[in-house]
């Protein structure tokens, strides 16, 4: 099979048409073209994760972030929700797990820049969308320019900003943008409005945000004065009704930006009264990639590692030049002083959602465990680190041949190319579908022809072409490229494929299996396995390797550490070759009881209901642990699953047909029991895989 591309799609280069942009003390300026974002002039591809801090105990902030930054994301994004802060009219509260400086600050002392997401509404499953019982009851029309509700916004985002004042990326401090509102889709004038608000508050930030997405014509926004960011999920578990749902469309690579756009082909491309957004002013950028998914009460996911390694590489493929995922750390929801905080079909919302449990599903799990596509993600963060300012630039070329959804026969390719380099993307995964494999392609990009390979199984990845390693330039290869350190340049070898390599001036190899180091020519190439590479980290400037591990700085010490709980080994970088190392840790895992037992008490009014969801009675147990380390796992099927400690809910799932994990410390030395509802066929839950 022949596989060509059709020519980029790229219209004239636009620089400084769009009123953003700003510089720090230093003098570097961060700024945006129409097609990627700058920083002292110069293309970068920077990674945002979505990490709550009012869903987190303040006092793990700054190891969960050390966690974020050795998987590669370089911006932390946060909503503040306003009824997290006011619950009460006029008691507004900034401390202890809502202070918001804090974290910010702890952002900076992590290497991480911030976007806040100041709303005022939010959404992210909160009560009343982030809004305040008071506010809603006060019966002002609101998400409009009302003055009524202006005044009341102009308090909500002076408060904010006193918290974070001198944090701005202007005073030296990591605040690089914020994000008004979220999913407006039909109300530039409010957008406009807000960013004036803020503003007048003191958010002087190069980026102001806001989402995009709506029909294909895209969301009323201000043009030029904000970025619309946009998001991509594998699955929908918000849509009613519990019948299996099309396949997604986002497996597929295509230009198209927009999540609610499913069936864009058969939509009129602009709105009756001729809006349409000038996507062509603003480079793709997104800010909710799902690397994982909340399940609702009656839609239950289970998000594969490749179900959000494919998402995220089909989207960088297809053109985007700012890869931000939601949620890329999952959380806890705080209780209130007068309700739950969580969205709920009794708050008028059309999901139920668990009380506590924001997990997401998703790379770094509510309690700060790394689920299997956190290490695969890492592989395109660190590309984008080394390779950004190359890949930034290059435009989206289509394949000759498209795919479908529905086709598992057509390969699924793409490519970016300045004309004589750039970069082949294959995808051979579809959520809830398999592809068949595809034989002997060649993939021809106009200015090399790859050798013939094999796409089969589940995988996606993409190949060089035309880039230059150090002062020698790899006309192709057969292997993804990961990151570089000095003149050592790292890729993957992609299963099934042969990596193999070809140079200007003839030199030619092929890895061998396992970790292979090679010369090319007055610069190394190191290949290794796929499933090793996943837990490739750079670390403080040098390259580690663990051994089925994922491996983080210590934001105390800088110590090496390991997210897993116990001994760890690895291999460190040096000298041209990896060197073993082992670190001993003391690890007693708890062990635990489960002892049947007569319901001990009538849970508070939240918990009841949450019980009664499933319409059956719930079987409880008395759950006790020996240590306060490891976690519990808890395996029996159920719908719905509660942790009481001393009468209190301190934890709580909806069940997806996964095990549960709980962390021995939140249950140590208290008197705890568990709650389970039993499985109901009335929910949706992820066909067997």
């Amino acid at each position: 099979m022949n596989a060509s591309f059709l020519p980029p799609q790229a219209g004239p280069l636009l620089t400084r048409h769009l009123k953003m942009g700003g510089a720090n003390p230093a003098g570097i300026r961060l700024d945006l073209t129409n097609r990627y974002l700058t920083r002292a002039g110069q293309p970068f591809l920077p990674v945002m994760g979505e990490f709550h801090f009012s869903r987190c105990e303040a006092e793990a902030w700054p190891a969960e972030l050390a966690k974020m930054k050795a998987g590669g994301v370089t911006i932390a994004a946060t909503y503040l929700f306003w009824i997290h802060h006011e619950e009460i009219e006029g008691a507004r509260r900034f401390t202890g797990n809502l202070d918001i400086r804090r974290f910010v600050l702890d952002c900076g002392r992590a290497g991480l820049a911030v976007v806040l997401r100041i709303g005022p509404w939010a959404h992210g499953e909160c009560r009343n969308g982030g809004f305040p019982d008071w506010l809603v009851r006060k019966g002002i029309p609101l998400r409009c320019n009302d003055p009524a509700y202006l005044a009341l916004v102009r308090g909500w985002y002076a408060a904010v900003f006193a918290q974070v004042q001198g944090l701005l990326y202007k005073d030296g401090g990591p605040v690089i943008g914020v994000q008004l509102e979220n999913e407006l889709v039909d109300d530039a004038a409010h957008l406009a409005t807000l960013k004036q608000i803020a503003v007048e508050a003191g958010f002087d930030v190069p980026y102001y945000t806001v989402t995009g997405w709506n029909a294909a014509a895209g969301a009323r926004i201000p043009a030029d004065e904000v970025l619309p960011v946009f998001s991509a999920y594998p699955d929908a578990p918000w849509a009613a009704g519990t019948a299996p749902l099309p396949l997604s469309p986002h497996y597929v690579f295509d230009a198209e930006r927009n999540d609610a756009a499913v069936g864009a082909d058969l939509m009129a491309r602009t709105a009756p009264d001729g809006w349409q957004l000038p996507y062509d002013r603003y480079p793709f950028a997104t800010c909710e990639l799902g690397c994982g998914q909340q399940s609702t009460y009656h839609r239950r996911v289970r998000i594969s590692p490749m179900d959000a390694y494919a998402l995220s590489l089909v989207k960088l493929g297809s053109g985007n030049n700012l890869i931000g995922y939601y949620m890329y750390h999952g959380g806890t929801n705080p209780v209130g002083r007068l309700s739950t905080m969580q969205e709920s079909r009794a708050t008028g919302y059309p999901n139920d959602y668990p009380i506590l449990n924001y997990d997401f599903d998703t790379a770094l799990s509510e309690y700060g465990e790394a689920r299997p596509q956190y290490g695969l993600l890492n592989l395109l963060h660190l590309f984008a680190a080394d390779f950004g300012e190359t890949l930034a630039p290059m435009p989206f070329a289509p394949p000759a041949a498209p795919a479908r959804p529905d086709d598992p026969d057509t390969l699924r390719y793409a490519m970016r190319t300045d004309g004589t380099a750039g970069f082949v993307f294959v995808n051979h995964h579809q959520r809830h579908a398999a592809l068949r494999p595809v034989r002997d392609v060649r993939f021809d990009t106009g200015a090399v022809v790859f050798p013939p390979v094999t796409v089969a199984g589940d995988i996606a990845f993409f190949f060089p072409f035309g880039l230059m390693l150090g002062g020698v330039r790899l006309a192709w290869a057969t292997a993804q490229p990961i990151c570089r350190c000095g003149d050592s340049f790292f890729f993957a070898a992609v299963p099934g494929i042969p990596a193999q390599y070809a140079f200007e001036g003839g030199l030619r190899f092929t890895a061998g299996p396992g970790v292979t180091v090679q010369d090319a020519g007055g610069v190394r190439v190191v290949t290794l396995p796929l499933a090793e590479a996943a837990c490739l980290r750079r670390l403080g400037g040098r390259v580690y390797l663990g051994e089925r591990c994922n491996l983080y700085l210590d934001p105390g010490s800088g110590a090496l550490r390991a997210i897993e709980d116990g001994p760890f080994a690895y291999r460190l970088w040096e000298d041209g070759r990896f060197v073993r190392r082992s670190v001993h840790r003391p690890f007693a895992p708890a062990v635990w009881t489960l002892t049947p037992c007569p319901a001990p008490f009538s849970p508070d009014k939240a918990g009841a209901a949450e019980l009664a969801l499933s319409g059956a009675p719930a079987r409880w147990f008395a759950l006790a642990v020996t240590t306060p380390e490891g976690f519990v796992t808890i395996g029996a099927p159920h719908d719905i699953a509660q942790i009481y400690a001393d009468g209190r809910l301190i934890a709580d799932e909806f069940g997806t047909g996964r095990p549960w994990r709980v962390p021995a410390r939140l249950l140590y030395g208290k008197t705890c029991h568990l709650a389970l509802t039993p499985p109901t066929a009335s929910v949706w839950r992820e066909p067997p895989a």
